[in-house]
């Protein structure tokens, strides 16, 4: 029966492919036949029937082989047993490993990856599906599969509910219609294309139809006119060839239409002609050329659409030699001049290239045209050919939320960065998650395609050791920040506490130089450790209290002396730890994320920024603050205290996010908010951490915006974005 049901693909195997061949396709056949007995359609037919299609496809209008061919029949009997029997799977891959070879199973699973990836209708994250469509696709064969696929979906979606013909056109115009035209699949491009607007735009595409149906009469009398003079000379010339005119798609008139704001009439090249000359290999050029020039003595060529593909093709095969002629009255003709060997290529893609009479034929023709795809791939836009690997060379991993968004991560981000990446709260909060419905802990690390959901609780907060196995530079980053905040918290309350107790035991030395004598006592670095073990009662007061008495007997004054130069100790200290730099600053503090054993913080009172000047200033109780040069208190700093000041410097290769806050000062007009937003999101793609405007009753706004920045530089740039928006009048940096 089901031999019988297929006998048009078997027809098409017997007439074009090797008796074995013929035999493995009936075997698949009835493989998929057996396994998927009772799936059926939307309109009652089997699902096998949209296997065979897509084969049908592949053989007959990609061009490809054998091994193709019997992954499309198969490719369904593996993605159901992956849904409904996930224990079975490994099974079933060795047994079509054994039955139908290891190519076969390679297509399929990499088919299986691309229908399990959960796509999002979503314009902004449509480059990166498109990319990890491709990630997936260790063998460039599957991703010609999957458009076929595609391409017999659309070509059915009238028995698919209604809200899924509106999801897969989204999808087959945005995603799978670009990657055809990267590969040169034209045909198909063009198809999916009509097919999707058919079913997005459904009036304008009847309408655009019915005006080609009105208009056709008259096209037709038009191009028979137009062509006469051609035509006679190329019959002169004895040249083989026929002519094709080529109606633009309906979706590529509607593009126009939209994009200058034209009516159907306003669209002049509705259509182009195509020379296709039948001739040898050797004397495509040659004819080519003379095609050309007898059409362009015939109407005059514009010069600016003169496009020649013959003489170095496009990376993905298509080779033509375009113009565009005046045909008067205002009318313009694109005419395109081609082999028929380029012809088939041009609407077959690369595949045609090797199947075609005149080249070369045999073993290797199958891998020249796989090396060609690639080839053609490394060249396009979103270098997708950088992903055919199973693990991207790029470095890369795609993965997904619940609802189906996709965040791209570097190769060895685990669960935590995911976390971070997503919202810095669910980052701080993090306890693990379930990755495609699998618990793991937060060191986790992702691999391409995984479902991530992120698992917290309230009482949840970063620790230090997070740091050790987080990867991305947010993460990091918003970690040291929020350990930051949490040191800074405990060392605030410990001072409170300390001062309080030593009112309390009426001892009367400068709380700097009491912390500077504990510290050193108990061997803790900085005054700031001293305050949070106070805080978090890792230190009693009552051995405090014993401490200090001790020292103010007396008994310890070697000690006090000690104590009170902490300060100039630890700027020396500074200079044991610095790193080489350049011979101008041989005693600079060197700012970085990974500096060791010297405790420092950014002030609060200038916000300092990588790319700013800077100086450190030694403070007894918390390290080394970094001010700005141009800091309001730099001046008070280094007259009162010349010995606490030291120079210091960024290291250029610094990481980690600064905020920044920027004033701005604009004309009250409606919409500015939304156009600050976007030049700082879209155009500058920072993070936006506070944004606040109120008007002054005068007709101007005045506010501020905190981003997270790299540089100076980087607030730099965006304060000059924000001055080009119509309507601001200033934009500068605060200090804080």
């Amino acid at each position: 029966m089901t031999l019988t049901r297929y006998g048009r693909l078997r027809n098409f195997v017997s007439e074009n492919f090797s008796p074995t061949t013929q035999a493995l396709v009936d075997k698949a056949l009835s493989y998929a036949s057996e396994r998927m007995q009772g799936y059926m359609r939307y309109d009652g037919t089997p699902l096998l029937d949209h296997d065979v299609a897509v084969g049908e496809i592949v053989v007959r209008e990609i061009g490809l082989g054998r091994n193709s061919l019997i992954a499309a029949i198969l490719h369904d009997v593996m993605r159901i047993c992956n849904v409904e029997h996930p224990e079975q799977v490994e099974q079933l891959s060795a047994e079509i490993r054994q039955e139908f070879g290891e190519e076969v199973l390679g297509i399929i699973v990499g088919l299986c990856k691309i229908s399990n990836i959960r796509l999002k209708v979503s314009k902004e994250q449509a480059e990166d599906f498109r990319d990890m469509i491709v990630s997936y696709s260790e063998d460039p064969r599957v991703i010609l599969l999957k458009i076929a696929d595609r391409v017999e979906v659309m070509r059915s979606l009238e028995m698919f509910p209604v809200e899924k013909r509106r999801k897969k056109s989204w999808e087959s115009l945005n995603l799978y219609a670009q990657i055809a035209h990267k590969l040169g699949l034209y045909a198909l491009k063009s198809e999916l294309e009509d097919l999707a607007l058919r079913w997005l735009e459904p009036k304008a595409y009847d309408h655009i139809l019915h005006k080609l149906e009105e208009t056709e009469s008259e096209r037709q009398t038009f191009i028979s006119r137009f062509l006469e003079p051609i035509i006679a000379r190329l019959d002169a010339q004895q040249i083989q060839y026929h002519i094709k005119s080529r109606t633009k798609s309906v979706y590529s008139i509607w593009s126009k239409m939209r994009k200058q704001g034209v009516p159907f009439e306003g669209v002049y090249d509705i259509f182009a002609l195509r020379i296709i000359i039948d001739c040898e290999l050797s004397d495509e050029k040659r004819l080519c050329w003379t095609t050309y020039s007898i059409v362009s003595d015939c109407y005059t060529p514009n010069p600016d659409r003169m496009r020649d593909w013959i003489t170095i093709p496009k990376k993905n095969g298509y080779e033509s030699l375009h113009t565009t002629v005046s045909a008067g009255e205002g009318r313009w003709v694109e005419i395109q001049i081609r082999s028929e060997r380029m012809d088939a290529v041009a609407e077959r893609g690369i595949a045609a290239h090797w199947r075609y009479k005149g080249v070369q034929q045999g073993a290797q023709t199958s891998e020249q045209w796989l090396s060609r795809l690639r080839e053609a791939l490394e060249e396009t836009t979103h270098q997708l050919s950088q992903r055919f690997e199973a693990k991207p060379s790029s470095g890369e991993i795609f993965v997904f939320t619940p609802n189906g968004d996709i965040r791209k991560l570097p190769e060895g981000a685990t669960v935590l960065d995911f976390a971070f990446d997503i919202h810095t709260s669910l980052g701080s909060t993090c306890t693990g998650a379930k990755v495609n419905n699998r618990a793991v802990p937060i060191r986790e690390v992702l691999h391409n395609g995984d479902i991530v959901e992120v698992m917290t609780q309230k009482n949840q907060q970063p620790k230090a050791d997070w740091l050790s196995f987080c990867v991305t530079n947010k993460a990091r980053s918003r970690i040291k920040s929020v350990l930051r905040a949490e040191e800074q918290k405990f060392a605030r309350i410990g001072r409170e506490e300390l001062e309080r107790k030593l009112k309390n035991w009426k001892i009367t030395i400068p709380i700097d130089e009491a912390v500077a004598y504990i510290g050193r006592q108990l061997k803790i670095r900085t005054g700031r450790e001293v305050y949070s073990a106070i805080a978090t009662e890792k230190l009693d007061f009552l051995d405090i209290k014993e401490m200090l008495l001790h020292w103010l007997s007396g008994k310890a004054e070697d000690e006090r002396r000690a104590a009170a130069a902490e300060a100039e100790q630890l700027k020396e200290a500074m200079k044991a730890e610095r790193e080489p730099v350049a011979p101008r600053s041989t005693d600079a503090l060197i700012i970085d994320e990974r500096i060791n054993n010297i405790e420092y913080k950014l002030a609060r009172c200038c916000n300092p920024i990588k790319g700013d000047d800077i100086f450190g200033f030694v403070t007894v109780a918390s390290g080394i603050t970094i001010h700005r040069s141009d800091c309001p208190n730099a001046q008070r700093l280094k007259e009162n205290y010349p010995y606490r000041v030291m120079e210091a410097q960024w290291r250029q290769n610094t990481d980690g996010a600064f905020r920044a806050t920027i004033a701005v000062m604009a004309h009250d007009t409606s919409g500015l908010a939304a156009q600050i937003t976007e030049v700082i999101t879209r155009d500058m793609k920072l993070n936006i951490r506070m944004l606040n405007f109120s008007s002054r009753g005068d007709g101007t706004v005045a506010g501020t915006v905190a981003v997270e920045v790299m540089s100076a530089s980087q607030v730099d740039s965006l304060i000059s974005a924000l001055q080009r928006i119509k309507g601001v009048q200033k934009a500068y940096r605060l200090n804080k």
